[in-house]
């Protein structure tokens, strides 16, 4: 799968992690002088060059933009991560310490700037992650798009996966959680032109997507279970006992994202975030808006939004 990279990321290389995995990494240079930097963490079955715009925008802002393609995505390559999978074992724990690399990269290039980590869906999942992990060298952390909900139905499908596992092994696809994601997301648009329209309400989005060979794939069984140990770990509140009350958050989701509950299981995470004494927490649910936030029709305004937020956070706080 070798990744292709479009006009916005003008720096392209290879950082190997501690995991041994080689992480295809984009870079985008702040214009002007820097304000602070932005790592981005994409999202399930696609890859980071797809953030291209995104980093053109926050770059003409004064960021500097990392992004890395996550284990079994795009040109990353691991020895223990088949195609489509973060690895055979522990899978979850590696795709945090690679995105903790990329962090420490960014901590030694651009020391006394400010990071703000980014993360659409199951890349939202990782940025929480990282929070419980390093807020103290974190100046803010948007999480969009992501469900963080391990409720019944997420404690079904774990089931699904270890039955699965048992039966398939775990570097196949899983048979079943596509059915329960991705093609149920499909059917809450009755009228829809593609079985993926659920991403955008803007067709040339959609059709970018579908023609792109690096997205729309079926994740594997393993890497489905490491999405819901993210999950689970993101859901228990004893988790974010050490993580600081004061970190920058924001949170947002899409009024018409299926993969949300629309919206809904972002303003449960935002609840839940400010009864454990968030204050500097900001959450929206964009009106109309899919799951691909920054692909939809009103992105200028989102990635506005995006923007003068981070820039808030920058001069406000400090560089650890």
């Amino acid at each position: 799968m070798a990744a292709r990279i479009p006009a916005g990321f003008p720096v392209a290389g290879q950082l190997v992690s501690p995991t041994g995995a080689v992480l295809h990494l984009l870079g985008h240079p702040a214009r002007g002088n820097a304000c602070g930097v932005v790592q981005i963490n994409h999202g399930l079955a696609e890859h980071a060059a797809r953030y291209a715009r995104l980093a053109a925008f926050l770059a003409s802002r004064g960021f500097h933009v990392y992004a890395h393609d996550h284990r079994g995505h795009g040109g990353t390559t691991a020895p223990d991560a088949p195609p489509r999978s973060f690895g055979r074992h522990n899978g979850w724990r590696k795709v945090l310490a690679d995105a903790g690399a990329v962090h420490d990269l960014i901590a030694t290039r651009h020391p006394g700037l400010p990071v703000i980590v980014f993360g659409h869906s199951m890349g939202g999942l990782i940025a929480l992650n990282l929070v419980l992990d390093r807020s103290p060298r974190l100046a803010g952390a948007a999480i969009w798009n992501a469900n963080v909900e391990a409720g019944i139905a997420a404690r079904a499908a774990r089931a699904i996966l270890t039955w699965e596992r048992f039966r398939l092994g775990s570097d196949v696809p899983s048979r079943l959680l596509p059915k329960l994601t991705f093609q149920a997301w499909a059917r809450a648009f009755p009228d829809r032109r593609t079985a993926f329209d659920w991403l955008s309400r803007d067709p040339v989005e959609v059709d970018r997507y579908i023609a792109d060979p690096l997205c729309g794939w079926d994740a594997s069984v393993a890497l489905w279970q490491d999405i819901f140990r993210l999950i689970r770990r993101g859901a228990a509140d004893r988790n974010f006992g050490s993580v600081r009350r004061d970190l920058a958050l924001n949170l947002v989701g899409g009024e018409r994202d299926p993969a949300t509950d629309g919206g809904r299981a972002v303003e449960k995470l935002a609840y839940r975030m400010r009864r454990m004494g968030f204050s500097n927490l900001v959450s929206t649910v964009y009106p109309e808006t899919r799951h691909e936030t920054l692909n939809e029709t009103n992105r200028q305004a989102v990635m506005s939004d995006l923007a003068d937020w981070a820039l808030a956070v920058a001069q406000r706080r400090p560089a650890p």
